[in-house]
């Protein structure tokens, strides 16, 4: 192993595919007054050998489908050489060009406002700095293969910086990327944070959280050692040698985002002592664990090479994203950090979720894989009825694939077997073609190095090849052993009812209506807005919407009686099923009165149960599945 003391940042200047002349690309980042939310971001370009130079923000990070315009949140944009001001100008919303005049050492000086505290944004006060570098850093056209290296330059000296990117020797706080993927792909902490150092399986991890809350560290690490153990052990090893689990505790803050060698969570910091709430963050950090695999590596063919200008469309986010959710479920039962009760009433939970979201008749999850650019996370108050989350579908399909695989084959085959065989073909290219899965591991960032070029040098990265949707469907039926053509046809790229109990029954369950509130359905969701009653959303084909009521409208009273949101549930259980009754709201500045005729009630909770009298095959099947019992359920 090379140790970190070989980097050596002379002679950038190289030749480009002998063609272009490869410049140097350096970053520092200040924040001198952190109170201010402005990073002070410093690009210098030496070697530069072209009469422009040509500076492209992205618009998107990826692992979040939407486009952000981070180039918003940039001002104060110059340009010099040496003392001399170079002219620039825009030329789109993301492009910024300058005339170099033959000049070949450029500084481009820019201000980052950032106060959105998200896992994909900027986040800058007087307690920490945190960035992702895509959505703070230029790429240079025509050079995103080039190395990129960032200074920190902290506001005050007990701030210390936390990246995945390796140091470079004998430069303060300096860190290369071999890439500009790379670098969008590794954010950075800089603060007071706590870091908590561990290792799982030879490989070295850390723990890095900023802010205060109910955290126990040395629990939390028992349990994601435990996660880290069970998703190594299904793909066979660990493809890095250090990984960073980067912790935000937030006021209510909920999320998390992948990157090859970390991810960043952020969680409500009061939310780890109640054992649902503990027991939800060690399934984020699962799901975010698990996409090292899935869509870090194994990733659609239209992610293969990530354009970070525009849109990039895939129908297979729904097992990028929802098989991933599956999996967040399943490794806390494997991790032994839930019992199987505890998997199955989380299941019944997303089942319920897409069970009562009217938009699962509407719209295909292969299409909100699609769409996931302008609806998932553009939700108005008409998103329930006209889409369907994939993260939440694509999780239900997966867990039926599984079944359906598992009861081909008598639990000698799963979707742990599609997983691993994606990994072979897709996401580590040039491990051997056998059935072991086993992994080479990635390159270890203590033992990179930068060559004369100024480029990084490492061993050889596995070569990653995007799959087609045909690609993952052939996968799939190749470990099914069945053509599974109709399956997609009806539950991917349609939008029949899934036949939970066809998939449940071999292993003896079945999916059941939970108690019914027996409350007369209007088909509304009511909620207080600034000391109003707010109708927040009306379910299409409901009495409500047949009424003319809207979303938005300000309910005041239900038969001629003021009723607030917490009184109305209350007030409909005094009527019948097909009674009408008059409702009372503003619409827009318009006092109406509405007649609404009401409907009977739905099933708003459904559970995952024994049969009442499982044969011995079924009881077979679930413990071959499980490793438990169907008693214990």
């Amino acid at each position: 192993m090379t140790d970190v003391t070989s980097f050596d940042t002379s002679s950038a200047v190289g030749n480009r595919e002998g063609q272009l002349t490869a410049p140097t690309i350096q970053y520092s980042v200040a924040m001198p007054n952190p109170e201010s939310h402005l990073f002070e971001v410093t690009l210098r370009v030496q070697g530069w050998s072209e009469p422009v130079l040509d500076l492209k923000m992205p618009v998107w990070t990826p692992g979040s489908y939407l486009v952000r315009e981070y180039a918003r949140h940039l001002q104060d944009f110059s340009s010099l050489s040496g003392d001399r001001a170079l002219p620039w100008r825009k030329l789109s919303k993301n492009h910024w060009q300058i005339e170099t005049d033959s000049v070949s050492d450029i500084t481009v000086h820019y201000r980052i406002f950032a106060n959105e505290l998200t896992v994909r944004t900027n986040h800058l006060d007087s307690t920490h700095g945190y960035f992702n570098p895509a959505a703070l850093c230029f790429f240079l056209p025509g050079f995103e293969r080039n190395c990129y290296t960032v200074t920190v330059v902290p506001p005050k000296p007990e701030w210390r910086t936390v990246t995945a990117l390796p140091p470079v020797s004998g430069q303060n706080l300096t860190f290369a990327a071999a890439d500009f993927d790379t670098l969008a792909d590794s954010p950075f902490e800089i603060g007071c944070h706590e870091v908590y150092d561990f290792e799982v399986m030879g490989k070295s991890h850390q723990l890095v959280v900023w802010g205060k809350g109910n955290l126990e560290p040395e629990r939390a690490i028992r349990d994601i050692q435990k996660v880290i153990e069970v998703e190594a052990k299904m793909f066979g090893g660990l493809p890095y040698e250090r990984y960073v689990f980067f912790l935000h505790l937030s006021g209510s803050g909920f999320g998390g985002l992948e990157h090859k060698q970390c991810c960043t969570l952020n969680y409500p910091r009061f939310n780890f002592r109640a054992k649902e709430k503990y027991e939800r963050f060690i399934q984020l950090v699962a799901h975010e664990f698990f996409h090292l695999w899935n869509v870090k590596r194994i990733r659609p063919k239209a992610l293969e090479v990530f354009d970070y200008e525009k849109e990039n469309y895939t129908p297979s986010l729904w097992f990028s994203e929802g098989t991933t959710s599956y999996y967040d479920l399943v490794i806390p039962f494997r991790a032994g950090i839930y019992s199987v009760k505890g998997y199955f009433q989380s299941m019944a939970k997303e089942i319920t979720r897409l069970q009562t979201t009217p938009g699962r008749s509407v719209q295909p999850v292969s299409e909100s894989s699609w769409d996931a650019w302008i609806k998932l996370y553009r939700r108005d108050a008409n998103s329930d009825n006209s889409q369907i989350s994939y993260y939440l579908k694509g999780e239900v399909v997966s867990f039926l694939l599984d079944l359906l695989i598992r009861a081909r084959h008598g639990n000698e085959r799963s979707l742990d077997d599609v997983m691993r065989l994606m990994w072979q073909r897709f996401g580590n290219a040039n491990s051997s073609k056998n059935d072991d899965f086993e992994q080479k591991p990635e390159t270890d960032a203590t033992s990179a190095h930068l060559t004369s070029n100024g480029q990084l040098n490492s061993p050889s990265l596995p070569a990653e090849i995007g799959f087609t949707p045909e690609e993952l469907q052939s996968t799939i039926e190749s470990v099914a052993g069945i053509d599974l053509s109709d399956f997609f046809a009806r539950y991917i790229d349609g939008t029949e009812e899934l036949p939970y109990n066809q998939y449940l029954e071999p292993f003896g369950l079945e999916l059941i209506a939970g108690e019914i509130d027996q409350t007369p359905r209007i088909g509304w969701m009511l909620g207080a807005e600034n000391g109003r009653e707010m109708v927040k959303f009306v379910e299409v084909g409901s009495p409500a919407q047949l009424a003319g009521i809207d979303a938005g409208d300000e309910l005041l009273a239900i038969e001629g009686f003021r009723v607030n949101a917490e009184q109305a549930s209350e007030r409909l259980k005094d009527y019948q099923p097909g009674d009408t009754i008059e409702v009372t709201v503003f619409h827009q500045d318009e006092l109406r009165t509405c007649r609404v005729t009401l409907a009977p009630p739905r099933p708003t909770r459904y559970s995952i149960v024994p049969v009442e009298q499982p044969t011995a095959i079924q009881k077979q099947n679930f413990t071959g599945w499980l490793g438990v019992p169907l008693s214990k359920l």
